[in-house]
């Protein structure tokens, strides 16, 4: 891919004897939405660790614009990290500020601006996620959804190069799920930033992704756009579209195969 923004590549990493990252390879275009999918503890919020520098791979290497995000150093990495805007899951607004406070916090610390440029870029921003009108208030006075598209402002408030959204539907019902994602993707084609997306919800992976790519035992397995991703005849990618409980994936994680449950006996 000529016009990558984040290219990864051989990237391993092992926590004591736990190989979490086995050689994972794959490559994000400039303002492409790619989504990983996977099963949980396969290693995706590890993989967006490393991509912004959080954690340092045992080999391999990661590229943003071709910078080599594993060697920079400690000055350097507080620099790189201005470059992205990340969405924590469920939020993770602080509890004690208004949502005002919230938004505003990045800008803040990362840009000279004045109270005025900094309360509308603030109204600029919830307008962006839908939410107008909410400013004053509490994060405990919103509901789910709410609170991740005020993550979402904040984390679009600084103007950066690369979105990362980590579970960002997660716990949502259905109605909440679909307007989660309508917003990103209103995000990403109003701000053309290369996003990073996380999550093992297929209905959302498959409206907010350009391509998606299908993380397990540490290696990236398949990679297409969402269509052809639909008919991929890899029996692993199909059982995770379908959530089917038999499969290849509950052969290799006995954890995962359904339990045969017999009549209670009495003696």
């Amino acid at each position: 891919m000529a016009d990558a923004k984040i290219r990864i590549r051989d990237l391993r990493k092992s926590f004591g004897p736990k190989l979490v990252l086995d050689g994972v390879d794959v490559e994000v275009a400039q303002a492409e939405s790619l989504v990983i999918i996977g099963g949980s503890g396969t290693g995706k919020s590890v993989l967006l660790k490393h991509v912004i520098g959080l954690l340092k791979p045992d080999s391999g290497t990661i590229e943003v614009d071709g910078e080599a995000v594993e060697k920079l150093g400690s000055r350097d990495i507080v620099e790189f990290r201005r470059r992205f805007g990340m969405s924590f899951q469920e939020g993770a607004l602080f509890d004690s500020m208004t949502v005002w406070q919230n938004v505003a916090f990045p800008l803040q610390r990362l840009r000279k601006l004045s109270r005025q440029e900094i309360d509308e870029r603030v109204k600029e921003c919830l307008a962006m996620v839908r939410l107008e009108g909410v400013e004053e208030k509490l994060p405990s006075q919103l509901s789910g959804g709410m609170r991740r598209r005020v993550g979402f402002a904040r984390a679009v408030a600084h103007q950066p190069e690369i979105l990362l959204f980590d579970e960002p539907t997660t716990g949502l019902d259905p109605v909440t799920t679909a307007l989660i994602d309508e917003v990103i993707v209103d995000l990403n084609d109003r701000l053309k930033t290369t996003t990073l997306t996380i999550t093992h919800d297929m209905e959302s992976a498959f409206r907010i992704g350009d391509r998606i790519a299908m993380l397990h035992r540490g290696k990236i397995i398949a990679t297409a756009p969402p269509e052809e991703f639909r008919r991929l005849d890899d029996p692993r990618v199909q059982q995770f579209i379908h959530g089917q409980a038999v499969g290849p994936l509950s052969e290799e994680d006995p954890s995962r195969e359904p339990r045969e449950v017999g009549r209670l006996e009495t003696p």
